[in-house]
Order: C-alpha cells, then sequence, then structure tokens
C-alpha cells in the first residue's frame, strides 16, 4: 500500500498503510462473498463524498482514509496494525468470513470494518449508485499494510519497468529503476535499447493477440533471449522460464496452466 501512494499522489512519510478498495459483499445462501469486479469504480463525487463519511467518524481513531490520483483507496493509520491480509483476488467470489484480517489485532479491525459496512449501507453516494444501476459499496477491502520500506537501495538486474498500476510503478520508483508505461504493442518494447524489462500486463483486452501471440514469435526468432512469465493463480505463482530453443521441443505437448501448479 506504501510502495502504491508513494505514486498516487500521497504524502506517504513514515505513517502506516493500508489499501482500502470499495467493494461489494454479495450475499449468498449462508454466507457473504466477494463480487466481481474489486475494486469497483466510482465516480470521482460519490468516493469523495464517502470518504469524506469515513473520515469524519474515524477522525478520534486515528484513521485516514485517502484517494490517490488513480482513484485507487488508501487508509492511513496512526498505530501499525498487528495483521496479516489477503489481497482481494484471492477471495474474489468466496466466503469473505474466510480472509477477514488475521492476528493480535483482528478484533479490532474486523470491528472497524463492521462499523464500515454500517456507515456504507444507506450512504447518499450508494443511493445513487443503486438508482443508475450500479452495485453498491457496501464494505473495503484491507491489504497490502505496511509502512515504506527503509532500504537505502535495492540490488537489483531490472533495466526498466513498464507498467500501468500503481504498485509496479511505487517499486520501480523505490528501487530507483526507470519506469514507462505500457505501449499499445510488443514492438515498441523490442525497440527499446534496453535488456532486461519487466513488463507487468494489462489486465483488459485480448492479450493473447495483442502480447502473448507476438512474445512467442520474437522468442521464437531469437529477439528476446529469455522470457520468464509470472502468473498469478489465486495464492500460487507459477514462474516459467522460457529460452528460444524451447520453443522447439515439439515432442511436448501443451498442457493446461492450471495442471503446472495443481
Amino acid at each position: 500500500a506504501a510502495l502504491s501512494a508513494s505514486v498516487d499522489g500521497l504524502d506517504v512519510g513514515d505513517a502506516y498503510w493500508l489499501r482500502a478498495d470499495p467493494v461489494h459483499f454479495q450475499m449468498q445462501r449462508d454466507c457473504f462473498s466477494l463480487s466481481e469486479p474489486a475494486p469497483l469504480s466510482l465516480k470521482s463525487e460519490h468516493a469523495t463524498l464517502m470518504i469524506a463519511s469515513l473520515n469524519q467518524h474515524f477522525a478520534e481513531d486515528g484513521l485516514v482514509f485517502c484517494m490517490g490520483q488513480s482513484g485507487a483507496w488508501y487508509l492511513r493509520a496512526d498505530k501499525v496494525a498487528h495483521i496479516t491480509t489477503t489481497l482481494p483476488r484471492i477471495a474474489m467470489d468466496k466466503n469473505v468470513h474466510h480472509f477477514m484480517p488475521q492476528g493480535p489485532d483482528s478484533s479490532k479491525w474486523k470491528a472497524i470494518l463492521n462499523e464500515v459496512q454500517m456507515l456504507l449501507h444507506d450512504h447518499q453516494a450508494n443511493q445513487a449508485r443503486e438508482v443508475g444501476g450500479e452495485l453498491a459499496v457496501n464494505s473495503v477491502w484491507l491489504s497490502g499494510a505496511g509502512v515504506m520500506p527503509s532500504f537505502e537501495s535495492l540490488p537489483h538486474d531490472m533495466d526498466l519497468i513498464i507498467a500501468d498500476d500503481v504498485l509496479n510503478l511505487g517499486a520501480a520508483k523505490w528501487a530507483n529503476i526507470p519506469k514507462k508505461t505500457v505501449p499499445k504493442s510488443l514492438d515498441e518494447v523490442l525497440q527499446m535499447n534496453v535488456q532486461h524489462v519487466r513488463l507487468a500486463l494489462p489486465q483488459a483486452g485480448n492479450l493473447n493477440v495483442t502480447w502473448f501471440e507476438p512474445l512467442f514469435s520474437a522468442l521464437k526468432n531469437k529477439q528476446i533471449e529469455q522470457l520468464t512469465l509470472n502468473l498469478g493463480f489465486y495464492e500460487k505463482t507459477l514462474v516459467a522460464v522460457i529460452r528460444p530453443l524451447d520453443t522447439y521441443k515439439f515432442w511436448r505437448k501443451p498442457q493446461a496452466t492450471n495442471s503446472f501448479i495443481a
């Protein structure tokens, strides 16, 4: 959260930060589940009204809700929260009870979330959203808790980070690695005079046509010496290292990605 906030127009300082994504809990038969998308997309005026209400309510608790330039929500706390949290994508479409904050301070933070939910229940901004056919923001999802890392420098082998999300851009800023926004095509990346590039692919669009097929072609044509894929699946990550010679191993039958992390 602190890394993201540092490039999202917020003064991070040495405070304790969490992501506080606006989300919608969907009632199931015997539980609540986290609905997609998370975070929800809000109009600026609705987000401003909700954050103002939250800050007024929690003013005496040392909690300040903030909205970054990207529209992401953050929570600044004057005390360290001794909790562990879960990224929203891991809890998606599952019983939220199993993914609430854990740890010594979990009871306190679950109580805070209950207050947030009660405050947002009949909020005027939510009423306007529902009239417009949009999902109500009936909770926030806490994750990424911590302070800004204190390392003076970070050893790395990256020459450039290409990304649009605030987390990768924040990491680039902290590690003092040059950064660029994601271009429209792989050709623009290949034309850059850099050796080691970390590319955070966008989450929308036809990734197969725009990125994966061109990446495979560039690898096969030896325009890329090595391609390392980091593919996240809930709480697991598949790391695949592929070199040009690997593209000619025709005897290896293609398998579903899930089979590699089962």
